[in-house]
């Protein structure tokens, strides 16, 4: 029996998991899954009311008890400075150690695409972002801060250790998925210590996959590739801060945040999945947030947890809804969160 922890997270977070929640049960009946879905109430309103953003021992237990986690976003302008979502959400990426930031770019239909003539073929790969180091560590601080003389460092951080498993997992996704090409992105002739190693560590790796092709871009060449190429890449291996830009630009090429999955991983453990369109807080409460992106974030997870068949009908399930038109407001339909979320638990079949 595989266990899941649910915690659906502020703003539409609750809405949208619930319909990854509905769909998942649902495939549980059809595909006679051994999973539990337990849900934890972890987010702004228990923070506001208690101050606290999770029980001591929370990650200890998410680790030794669960095998997965399905999250919502967090945020709310009750809060202003965020804490309990970074205390919820880094907490976990970074308690948890989970250094695969996992985004598939997945065009579904032609006209979901800002670019003028592009088919779904041409838009299909996955980045491969490092989760726990690079810029978002934390580092550095300010001198003389308020004054006209303040200095500001952020410090980034790169390890070798980091860097080399982060592109190893990409080219062992390429190699057992069929994908033939790796690119690594990185500013080495910029940003020459850090992304040097990048560089060093890449060139390493790549070596012991002689069957997968190697190529590099810097950043700025890679987000214009994307644009006028899509269709070159397979797979994507990026730093932290540059895997934050080029996935959301990569939703944009696949019709937006709500359609965006996303997995938090350290493969064998237990690792986090969310959909990363934020908590949406104005829209919260409205029932017209499309709920794409939470179904699939859990069919990535149950990919994950090794059921692939229940996965697979939940993708071709909202496949299946996107081509009919049979949508939320965002991507041209006219169905609500749980109207749209309907469509797609009709087309799971057995």
């Amino acid at each position: 029996m595989k266990r899941v922890a649910v915690i659906p997270g502020d703003g539409i977070g609750p809405e949208v998991i619930a319909e990854a929640v509905r769909t998942i049960e649902r495939a549980r009946e059809i595909h006679g899954l051994e999973i539990s879905l337990e849900h934890f109430d972890w987010g702004a309103e228990k923070y506001l009311a208690t101050g606290v953003s999770m029980p001591e021992g929370a990650l200890e237990m998410l680790s030794a008890e669960y095998d997965a986690i399905l999250s919502g976003a967090f945020g709310d302008p009750r809060i202003p400075d965020n804490k309990h979502a970074a205390d919820i959400l880094l907490g976990m990426r970074f308690g948890l150690d989970l250094y695969i930031n996992l985004r598939p770019i997945k065009l579904i239909d032609a006209r979901l695409c800002p670019l003028k003539e592009r088919e779904p073929e041409e838009i299909d790969f996955i980045v491969f972002r490092e989760n726990t180091e690079g810029l978002y560590v934390f580092m550095g601080g300010n001198f003389k801060k308020g004054t006209t003389e303040e200095v500001a460092i952020q410090e980034e951080v790169n390890t070798r250790r980091g860097v080399e498993r982060i592109i190893t997992a990409a080219f062992d996704y390429a190699r057992h998925h069929g994908r033939r090409r790796v690119t690594m992105s990185d500013k080495s002739n910029v940003l020459t210590y850090g992304h040097g190693l990048w560089q060093r560590t890449f060139k390493s790796v790549a070596a012991t996959y002689p069957d997968i092709e190697a190529n590099h871009l810097y950043i700025d060449v890679l987000t214009m590739w994307m644009v006028l190429d899509p269709g070159r890449f397979d797979v994507i291996v990026t730093g932290n801060m540059f895997g934050d830009i080029i996935t959301d630009l990569g939703a944009g090429l696949q019709g937006g945040l709500g359609m965006a999955a996303s997995g938090n991983i350290h493969p064998g453990r237990v690792s986090l999945f969310e959909p990363v369109h934020g908590s949406a807080p104005n829209f919260a409460g409205k029932n017209v947030s499309n709920p794409i992106a939470a179904i699939l974030t859990g069919a990535m997870m149950l990919d994950y947890l090794g059921f692939k068949d229940a996965a697979t009908n939940i993708e071709q399930a909202v496949e299946g809804s996107v081509r009919a038109g049979e949508t939320t407001r965002d991507i041209g339909g006219t169905l609500s969160t749980t109207e749209a979320s309907e469509t797609i638990i009709r087309r799971l079949r057995d």
